[in-house]
């Protein structure tokens, strides 16, 4: 009796009466589909799991990185901020309080007089107050030339606390006479510290 005759007379009801060569075919076969079944649905299932753990891994170490690269820069950061308190502690320092305001528009206005210009126009705004400093406006109107003018801004830069010049504009005085007379409104401003009040 042949191999393949054996195949035509097996009997489907009685596995345990094949002949063995069959039986170790139909083995191998069930192994490989069990083990082929197994990579499918278990193994591919670990290998997506271990993608997602490999990027979270690759994230968490980017992450950590960041991290470190701050941790090395802490020290020189803490002496920045410290340098940049000290800055600020000094700027506010060049604020005047409420007292000294009324002295720091007599000295802006003595600087004008002082450059020779002839004040048209001195007029104190209305306080206006923003997060930890009040904004100080000053309309201003003066005659003289650009010499003078020069001179007064320069020397309202120097005085000792911040005082900004905004708003210039420089017109001639009477255009049908050249007297080199010319007219400058700005408006001067100068910053009070509100910390004081709180």
């Amino acid at each position: 009796m042949s191999f393949i005759d054996d195949i035509n007379n097996l009997d489907p009801n009685n596995p345990g009466g094949w002949p063995l060569p069959v039986k170790l075919i139909v083995f191998a076969f069930v192994f490989v589909a069990i083990v082929a079944g197994g990579w499918y649905y278990d193994i591919t299932k670990q290998q997506k799991e271990l993608v997602e753990l490999e990027k979270h891994e690759f994230e968490q170490i980017e992450k950590l990185e960041r991290k470190q690269k701050k941790a090395a820069n802490l020290k020189a950061l803490r002496v920045q901020m410290k340098e940049m308190e000290q800055s600020f502690g000094d700027m506010l320092r060049q604020l005047p309080n409420k007292t000294e305001v009324a002295g720091l528009l007599i000295d802006i206005s003595q600087t004008g007089l002082a450059s020779g210009l002839e004040f048209k126009l001195f007029e104190p705004l209305k306080e206006s107050p923003k997060e930890f400093y009040a904004e100080l406006p000053i309309k201003l109107t003066v005659t003289g030339n650009y010499h003078q003018f020069g001179e007064f801004v320069s020397g309202v830069a120097s005085l000792p606390r911040i005082v900004t010049t905004h708003d210039i504009a420089i017109k001639s005085v009477n255009k049908k006479e050249l007297t080199g007379l010319l007219e400058m409104s700005a408006v001067a401003k100068t910053y009070r510290a509100l910390e004081e009040e709180n």
